[in-house]
This record gives structure tokens, C-alpha cells and sequence, in this order.
């Protein structure tokens, strides 16, 4: 049978300004970065052109390929590539309308197993058109359903209890531990069908928040185990979710966790306008200690591009948010920001702006409850690290081997990254014998090794 040529693929490469030759080696680089290594040539993008379609996963990192040369999201569907089923669609869908959140986030969660996120890179892109409706319209409640089985208030605190339990798994384990990866078998077996349910406007807008709280970690947890992809896609569903509960202040604290994957992946000047977006679209509807959050997380983006002033001011508007919340109720899934968080946040600002000594004066203050094991952890490989700006070998071994100890019991790969940092602060006195020593220690504590 004859193919048709693809002029859908055409015109996007066309447009892209990338040769074939030049889109195929991308296309190798992020099989390979998925695990599926691949050898396409200039040859293979012309047989796509003329209708040859490659197998799964090849059609979407060709769009991601695009997607980056265009600067913006490109999915399967516009490379003229659509999947056979429908239900392939990913998790990116952000409707105009609030009363389609929860069956697309449904749909998103039921298929989830049938889809590759086998390191999928991250794409700043992805995140512009839902960022885009969020901050036209940040609460709208999705109308409620005339049939399905009656919800109450006992199913809708059931929701927010699952939440609590996995966040609580989250900071002890990590986000690749197998007890946070139950997030998804709670929104898929447990949170979808009661969004379907019958249920007053009231509870309904607590169940789409409670949803999405969920959605949330979910995504926090594939972030932390390194699958950037997949958070971004839970991410974008949460945020999707909060706004049909009409809950500006979660969709607020979302934008502000997609601000901080965004920063992580090396993106901070997108990352500052996420997190300033999220300040100024939640306004009143926002609690102090929400609100201190994103300007926390403004505050880091701008260290990451050096500017000291500016990332001062965040950092002391979070500072007053924060006093300011002492006063006030804030909702639970912020309860464990407090002072010492923003404090082992601030050693992190302070080390990325290259300022060792104002770190450690904020370190003193950075003590987290029992049960933070990752957040303690990181927050000594930052200390090691700012150590060794300073020059104090003996303190950055010292304080690096605590890290890598406590770390040792979490499944993340965030983890590991932080380690790597101290691994690669190391390299000057790399020839002593300790710091030999040291870097064998990691390796064993974390067996998998550094990243990097």
C-alpha cells in the first residue's frame, strides 16, 4: 500500500530550521537518554516525511525534538503521528473548561501503564499553555454530576487522609520508594470514580482539591525519582484539577512546585515568572504561608541566574509572609513550611549565589522535624558544599559523610544529584586520600552511585 507523504511532519520541520541530519542525531540523544538506543539518519527523517511511521516511543521524541527547536509543547497528533487509541492522549491536556478536569485527569491516570516514560527529558514548553489558562482563570468550579453514587464529606476526608499518609512516605523514603508510588493506584482506583459521583458543590470542589493535592505528589515523587516527564504531566493535571475546585490558593502552591521542577532542570527565568505568577493570581485567596512558598521558590530561581538583590527580596517578603502566618489557619499540605524550612532553603540560595559564609549563618537556623529524612539530608550536602566554597576541606568531608549516610535510606534520585554536587565541590583536592576515601563511601552507601 501506498503512503501518503506527512505534510503535517513537513511543515513543522520546515519551520523548526533543523536538517534532517541534525534532527535525527537529537532524536538518537533522547532515545538513548530513554534506555532505547537508537541509530536514525538523515534517511530515516525523509522516509517519516513520506509516511513511514517508527514504533513507540520514537513519535514522541521526535516531537519533543521539534518541540525544542520550536520552543514550544509539539505532541504526536501535530507531527501527524496520532496514536491508534485515543486514550493515548498524555497528561499535558489542559481544557478551557473546568468540567472537563476530571475525566481527562481520569483518562490520564487510567492509561498511564500503557504509555513509555522511560526518562523522558524534561520540556519547558509543555508547561506554557496550562501556566496560560491557570493565570486567566486560577478558580472555577467544575459544575456537579446529576448521577453516580452519593459522595459526602467521609469519602472527600478519606481523599485528604491518602494525601497526608503519602506525603509523610515521601519525606522519610523518597519519591522512588515503592510506598509513594501508591499515590497514582489511589487517584486511578479511589479518587476517579468518586469524582464521577453525585456529590454537593461543596464537597465536589473538595474532592477535585483533594485530587489534586494527590496529582501533586504523584508528580512530586516521579520529580524525585527522576522521572521529569511524567511529573510534568501530573503536574499540569493538578493545577487542571485545583482550578476546578475553584481553590486558587492549592493551584497556587502547584504552580509554585512546577516553578520548582522548572528551576531544577535549568530553567530559572521561566521559573521566577511561575513563581510570580503564582503570587500575584492567588492575591487574598491565598494564605501567608502559601504565599510565603512562592516567593520562597522566587527567591531560589533568582540565585540560580546570580541576581543577589532580587533573590533577597523574595527571600524576606517569604520571611514576613511567614511571620504573618503565625496568625492565621493554613491548609495542611503546606503545615511543614515553616521558618526552619525557609532557613534550609536559604543556605541553598546562599551557596548558589556563591556567598559561603552567609550560608552557615542560615544553616544554624535550618533544623527539620523527625521524619524529614530526605530534606535533612540535602540540606547537609548543600552545608558540604558551602563548606567547600569556603575552602574547609575538613568540614565539607565531615558534613558530606553525614549526607551521604542519611541519604543512603532514601529512594531518590534527587538525592543523588545533591551528593554529586558535593562530589563535583571536591574536585580540587581530588589527588587526597580522604577525599578518595570519601567519594568510595558514596558510592557504597548509595549503590547505584553518583548522577552526573
Amino acid at each position: 500500500m501506498t503512503r501518503s507523504p506527512n505534510g503535517s511532519l513537513a511543515a513543522l520541520v520546515s519551520a523548526s530550521g533543523a536538517s534532517h541530519k541534525r534532527l535525527a542525531h537529537r532524536v538518537n540523544q533522547l532515545a538513548a537518554g530513554a534506555g532505547r538506543p537508537t541509530s536514525y539518519t538523515h534517511t530515516s527523517v525523509s522516509n517519516w516525511l513520506a509516511g513511514m511511521i517508527p514504533r513507540q516511543p520514537v513519535p514522541a521524541l521526535l516531537a519533543q525534538a521539534l518541540g525544542e527547536r520550536l520552543g514550544r509543547a509539539v505532541d504526536v497528533a501535530e507531527i501527524g503521528m496520532a496514536p491508534s487509541h485515543p486514550d493515548d492522549a498524555g497528561g499535558l491536556e489542559f481544557s478551557r473548561d473546568p468540567a472537563d478536569a476530571a475525566a481527562q485527569a481520569a483518562n490520564f491516570w487510567r492509561n498511564m501503564h500503557r504509555r513509555s516514560y522511560l526518562r523522558r527529558a524534561f520540556v519547558v514548553s509543555a508547561f506554557a499553555l496550562p501556566v496560560t489558562r491557570w493565570l486567566i482563570h486560577p478558580a472555577a468550579a467544575a459544575p456537579t454530576h446529576a448521577g453516580g453514587q452519593r459522595v459526602g464529606q467521609k469519602e472527600l476526608d478519606e481523599l485528604w487522609e491518602q494525601a497526608e499518609q503519602a506525603r509523610q512516605w515521601d519525606a522519610r523514603y523518597g519519591g522512588a520508594n515503592w510506598r509513594t508510588g501508591q499515590v497514582v493506584d489511589c487517584l486511578t482506583n479511589r479518587a476517579a470514580p468518586l469524582l464521577a459521583g453525585r456529590a454537593t458543590q461543596s464537597v465536589s470542589n473538595g474532592l477535585h482539591s483533594a485530587a489534586a493535592e494527590l496529582s501533586r505528589l504523584a508528580g512530586w515523587a516521579a520529580f524525585d525519582a527522576g522521572d521529569h516527564a511524567l511529573a510534568q504531566e501530573h503536574f499540569v493535571q493538578a493545577l487542571s484539577l485545583a482550578r476546578a475546585g475553584d481553590n486558587a490558593e492549592l493551584g497556587a502552591y502547584v504552580l509554585a512546585t512546577m516553578a520548582l521542577q522548572t528551576m531544577r532542570r535549568g530553567y530559572p527565568t521561566e521559573a521566577i515568572d511561575m513563581a510570580q505568577g503564582a503570587y500575584e493570581r492567588s492575591g487574598r485567596d491565598a494564605s501567608p504561608r502559601v504565599r510565603a512558598f512562592t516567593q520562597l521558590i522566587e527567591a531560589r530561581a533568582n540565585a540560580r541566574t546570580g541576581d543577589e538583590r532580587a533573590a533577597a527580596r523574595a527571600l524576606a517578603r517569604c520571611e514576613r509572609l511567614l511571620d504573618a502566618a503565625r496568625e492565621t489557619e493554613s491548609p495542611t499540605y503546606i503545615a511543614y513550611f515553616g521558618p526552619a524550612r525557609m532557613a534550609s532553603d536559604a543556605v541553598e540560595i546562599y551557596r548558589d549565589l556563591g556567598k559561603p559564609q552567609v550560608a552557615a549563618s542560615w544553616d544554624a537556623q535550618a533544623t527539620m522535624p523527625a521524619g524529614h529524612t530526605r530534606a535533612v539530608g540535602l540540606r547537609l550536602s548543600v552545608t558540604a558544599t558551602a563548606h567547600l566554597q569556603a575552602g574547609d576541606l575538613d568540614q565539607g568531608l565531615a558534613v558530606g559523610r553525614r549526607s551521604v549516610d542519611i541519604l543512603a535510606g532514601v529512594s531518590s534520585d534527587r538525592a543523588r544529584e545533591y551528593v554529586s554536587d558535593v562530589d563535583t565541590a571536591l574536585a580540587p583536592w581530588a589527588r587526597e586520600p580522604r577525599v578518595r576515601e570519601w567519594r568510595d563511601h558514596a558510592h557504597r552507601q548509595l549503590r547505584g552511585g553518583l548522577n552526573g
